[in-house]
């Protein structure tokens, strides 16, 4: 058990779910970003959970890769007080020290997700693992597990709790901690979907290719899709299967990850 509230589901980095092949409603008629519409695919094959610690390590130890944290020395990272929407940027910050060198490392939470890293870092890691990252739509497939409802359960919010790691409290002048973590959780610390994918809503926000209908020619931003640990009902309630957020290619935010698809 984690904290006494939670079981760990699944070991993590182990595992590929296979998405099946067929046609699937995608996007919400109410959004603009992401239009109802249908999408077929061939079938994929998607990580049960985000990458890890212990799995972005090994790329670093391999290659000797220098994340854009490291090199800019930008990373923005969260504390309780902070103002909705408010983050510091932290020079000392990055994967080994999400929240920066004041906050501790990460030697025993190898389990974890890897955070504090950038679309490109994400790139990279997929180039040297012979992997990809998920496009929006296959994302979005993936975390729907075949329903067409807002979340993979169904619409009602108040599920998010047992699904997923994020902000439940009011705001975020005050820390939370009431399920068991105030920043990221142990991969697969929470029920997966029915499809055996773990983290889809929380957690961390993942990475995605392709762009959308309303980003313009020139744009260099890039996707992310799922929600974080900071995410909450009343600020960037983003842990759902329609809203898609946007990031620069080379930020790195400590809320930010992501899970491979196999070629």
């Amino acid at each position: 058990m984690l904290t006494g509230i939670h079981t760990v589901y699944a070991q993590a980095d182990t595992s590929f779910v296979h998405i099946p092949a067929g046609e699937y409603m995608l996007g919400s008629k109410a959004s603009i970003l992401n239009p109802a519409r249908k999408v077929r695919t061939a079938g994929y094959y998607m990580a049960a959970t985000e990458l890890t610690n212990a799995a972005f390590d090994k790329f670093v130890q391999a290659t000797g890769y220098i994340t854009e944290a490291e090199k800019r020395k930008n990373a923005l990272v969260f504390e309780p007080g902070l103002e909705e929407f408010r983050w510091k940027e932290d020079s000392t910050a990055y994967w080994r020290y999400p929240n920066g060198v004041s906050h501790g490392g990460i030697e025993d939470k190898m389990n974890h997700p890897v955070t504090t890293i950038s679309y490109r870092d994400a790139m990279a890691y997929c180039q040297w693992a012979h992997v990809r990252l998920p496009t929006l739509d296959e994302w979005e497939i993936a975390s729907r597990a075949g329903a067409s409802s807002l979340y993979s359960w169904g619409n009602n919010r108040d599920s998010i709790g047992r699904y997923a790691n994020i902000w439940h409290g009011r705001n975020h002048l005050v820390a939370d901690t009431s399920d068991g973590y105030m920043y990221t959780s142990p991969v697969a610390s929470f029920r997966p979907n029915a499809w055996g994918l773990y983290d889809m809503y929380g957690n961390l926000f993942e990475f995605c290719e392709g762009r959308l209908p309303t980003d313009k020619k020139e744009s260099r931003m890039v996707h992310a899709r799922g929600g974080s640990w900071w995410c909450s009902k009343n600020s960037c309630n983003y842990f759902n299967s329609v809203d898609i957020g946007r990031v620069n290619p080379v930020a790195s935010f400590s809320n930010q990850g992501f899970r491979v698809v196999k070629p």
